[in-house]
Order: C-alpha cells, then sequence, then structure tokens
C-alpha cells in the first residue's frame, strides 16, 4: 500500500517531514573557491515588498541572466550547476544568502586565489544591483593541507594584509584560518585547509563558516540600537527620578484638591507613551540579536575546535569580541523592561493616589448634600406649620360662611362663636392630617 498520496496522511506530514532537508550544504572538493553574499532587506523598503518577494526577485534577475528558469515563488531554497559555478541560495526571514563555488580542477596558489573567486563570473549590473543591501561579503578558500603549518603560516600576513589571525584545528581534520575583517576589496576572507577530512566533510565546515560570519553580522544588528536607546532611556529615567521627588513633595506639602496628583499622571503617562514605544522600535531586534547569537555559539560549538599554539581560537576571539556586543543589547533590553515596569508601578501608586482624592471629594459632596438635604427638611418642617395655619384659615372660612348662611335663613346660629369654636378642632384636624400623611410617606 502507498501512503505517499494517502488520505490517511496529515496535510502537512510530507513538508514538515521535507523541512529537515530543505537547507542541505554544499559537497565540496578541494581544492574549490567558493563567494558568499548575504543580502538584507533595506530598513527604507519596509512598506514595500515582502523579504520573500524581493529576494526572489533578486534570483530571477540571475537565473533570467544565464537562461535558467527561477524556483517556484513559495521556495526557500535552490541549487543549480551553471557550469562556470554552482549556486545555492537560500531565503531567511530577514535576508538571503547566495553562495557560489568553482572548482578549479588544479590547486590555485595562496596569492591568487582570492583574485580568482567566482564573483568575476558573475554579471556586474546584478552585483550593481545588490549595492547598499549586503550585510555578508565573503571569500573561502577550501585547498589540500599540502604543506606543513609553519611553512603555511608564513604565507598568511600577505593574504590578510597583516590583521590578527584566528585559526585552530577544527572536526578532527580542517584547519581554518580568518581575520573577520572586511578587506581592501570589500570581502572578509576565510581559508580552510583539508588535512585529512572525510567524505562531506568538507561542505558542512564551510557552511558553518559562513553561518558563523552571516549570523554574527546579523546579531550585530542590535547594537545600533542599543546605542541608540541609550540617551533615551538616560532621560526617561532622570524624568522619572524628577516625578518620583515630585510625588514626595506633593505629600510633604498636603493636599490642594488633586490638582498636582492629576499633573503628576499627566506627565507619568506621557513617559509610559515614550518607553512604550521605545519597546517597540528595539524588542524585535534586540530578541533577532539574542537568537543569531545562540546559532553562532552552536555553529562554533559543532567545530570542536583544538589551539593552534600562538592563534587564538574562534571562540576566544568572539567571547572577546562578540560577547561584549550582545551583553549591551541584552543590558539594556533588560533595562528597558525594568524602566516600564517602574513607570508601570509609578503610574499605579499615582492612579491610586488621585482615586483616594477623588474619593474624599465624593465624600465631601456627600456631606455637603446631606447638610442641603437638612436644611430643605427643616425649611420644610417650617412651611408646614404655615401650611396647617393657612389651612386652617380657609377651612375655617368656610364654616362661617355656613353659619352666616344658615344665620340668615333663621337657624339660631351665632357665627362668631361657631367660628371661634371651630379655631383649635380645625387646626388640630389639618395638623393631625398632615402628620399622618408624612408618617406614610416615610414608611413607604
Amino acid at each position: 500500500m502507498h501512503l505517499i498520496n494517502s488520505s490517511l496522511n496529515h496535510a502537512l506530514r510530507v513538508p514538515l517531514a521535507a523541512e529537515i532537508h530543505s537547507r542541505p550544504f554544499l559537497k565540496l572538493d578541494a581544492p574549490e573557491l567558493i563567494t558568499h553574499l548575504a543580502v538584507y532587506r533595506d530598513d527604507d523598503a519596509a512598506t514595500g515588498p515582502s523579504n520573500m518577494q524581493l529576494q526572489h526577485a533578486t534570483l530571477a534577475a540571475l537565473c533570467a541572466h544565464f537562461g535558467v528558469a527561477p524556483p517556484a515563488p513559495e521556495a526557500k531554497y535552490f541549487y543549480y550547476d551553471f557550469g562556470r559555478f554552482r549556486l545555492k541560495w537560500e531565503c531567511h526571514t530577514e535576508f538571503a544568502t547566495f553562495t557560489f563555488a568553482e572548482h578549479p580542477g588544479t590547486p590555485v596558489p595562496l596569492a591568487q586565489a582570492f583574485e580568482r573567486m567566482p564573483l568575476e563570473q558573475l554579471p556586474q549590473q546584478w552585483l550593481a544591483s545588490l549595492k547598499g543591501k549586503l550585510m555578508v561579503a565573503a571569500h573561502v578558500l577550501l585547498e589540500h593541507a599540502s604543506v606543513p603549518v609553519d611553512a603555511f603560516m608564513q604565507q598568511l600576513p600577505e593574504v590578510f594584509e597583516g590583521n590578527t589571525l584566528v585559526g585552530s584545528d577544527v572536526l578532527q581534520g580542517g584547519q581554518l584560518w580568518t581575520d573577520f575583517t572586511i578587506q581592501s576589496d570589500g570581502f572578509s576572507r576565510f581559508i580552510i585547509r583539508d588535512a585529512g577530512m572525510r567524505a562531506q566533510q568538507s561542505g558542512r565546515l564551510v557552511q558553518r563558516v559562513l553561518e558563523i560570519e552571516t549570523y554574527r553580522m546579523m546579531a550585530l544588528l542590535g547594537l545600533p540600537y542599543a546605542m541608540q536607546a541609550a540617551p533615551t532611556l538616560n532621560n526617561i529615567e532622570n524624568e522619572l527620578a524628577l516625578l518620583a521627588a515630585a510625588m514626595v513633595d506633593t505629600d510633604n506639602a498636603g493636599g490642594d484638591g488633586g490638582a498636582s496628583e492629576q499633573a503628576l499622571l499627566d506627565r507619568i503617562t506621557r513617559l509610559a507613551a515614550r518607553i512604550e514605544k521605545l519597546s517597540l522600535d528595539n524588542s524585535y531586534r534586540f530578541s533577532a540579536s539574542k537568537a543569531y547569537m545562540g546559532l553562532v555559539r552552536a555553529r562554533i560549538e559543532e567545530l570542536r575546535e583544538v589551539r593552534i599554539e600562538g592563534i587564538p581560537t574562534i571562540e576566544e576571539f568572539m567571547d572577546r569580541r562578540l560577547t561584549p556586543a550582545m551583553s549591551t543589547c541584552e543590558a539594556m533590553a533588560s533595562r528597558q523592561e525594568a524602566m516600564a515596569q517602574r513607570i508601570a508601578n509609578t503610574n499605579d501608586l499615582l492612579r491610586t493616589r488621585v482615586g483616594i482624592v477623588q474619593e474624599l471629594q465624593n465624600r465631601q459632596i456627600l456631606q455637603s448634600m446631606n447638610a442641603r438635604a437638612a436644611q430643605q427638611l427643616r425649611l420644610q418642617q417650617a412651611v408646614e406649620g404655615l401650611s396647617v395655619a393657612a389651612i386652617s384659615y380657609y377651612v375655617i372660612g368656610l364654616f362661617s360662611y355656613g353659619g352666616k348662611a344658615a344665620k340668615v335663613l333663621g337657624l339660631p346660629v351665632n357665627p362668631d362663636i361657631l367660628v371661634g369654636a371651630l379655631v383649635p378642632v380645625v387646626a388640630a384636624g389639618v395638623w393631625l392630617s398632615l402628620r399622618r400623611m408624612h408618617h406614610k410617606l416615610h414608611a413607604d
């Protein structure tokens, strides 16, 4: 039963299984001349096409020059033998690498090797289109160890233009030499000697070396961000210290109705916005630098270096030169997070103080409302006394008219005596009726 197209397969089974094989190393056999380019997307093109679209367009332009069909738009890896050279292309999140390998057939003298690199086979117009976008440009010479190390080292100062050399025995059969410096031709240089490496070890070693150089440069992209963030963090820290001092002064001076706390809250809100913007600008770059640094350390560990007496190893060089830069980025990222947390704590404290002031103001408002209600109640009670008199006056007036009418009709009634007798009775009745009505309203 064949399962390659079976409905039993998960939709991602085949592509996920192929992922670990998607970036194979070049198969190299000394002597080899190698040119490696890492093309980084311009920061100014952040609003344009995606990085993959730009890198595919660059690769397609090269393939079109040589009459070769480019890979599919979704491809992240491409290998092709152009005859005069072989190309390995890889597309990463932020950059793409072009590795050109040429097998010269016969050994090339060390003094001439870096003048005969595959770069000479590439169209100048295509190279000019990469201007300003190259993050890494390196030449690698892979050769057989045909002369002793001491005699070989005497030729290195001329090749590396007198810079400090870094080298070691690697992979129990190879030697690696470089200075991690951009030479006068604009390329960094690496020399790898095959002193007994097994089959396919040369390709793996070259790939690891090129990855160290590429990831080292990508990791260092975070350093300018750290340097630019330092003055801004210093200013924010000074303003936060002044704001904390102002909070203490406000406590000592007493309350002013919450106006000072509100002003301080406005200041801390602006500081929070500034540190948030700084975090958005730098957090991705710092995280990426940390990830790239982890890859550099992993690739160096895979070299399994053995010291050559008197020459620093790549691990020592990176610890002395690259690690401080990465420590600066990590320290700045930690300081940025700590500053954001301090501002958040101060903001919470100020909001708590403003809330307390508002509660006190609300309590004062409620107290004034209670006092006003009490005044209204007393005024109402005073008005109620006048109401009893007014109602009693009108009721007695009605009885007076009735008594006068009865006297006119001949009844033995004295209106004046009747009115005088009814005054206390009517007043008491009206007063009791109002009291009963008020008790009923309060009960409801």
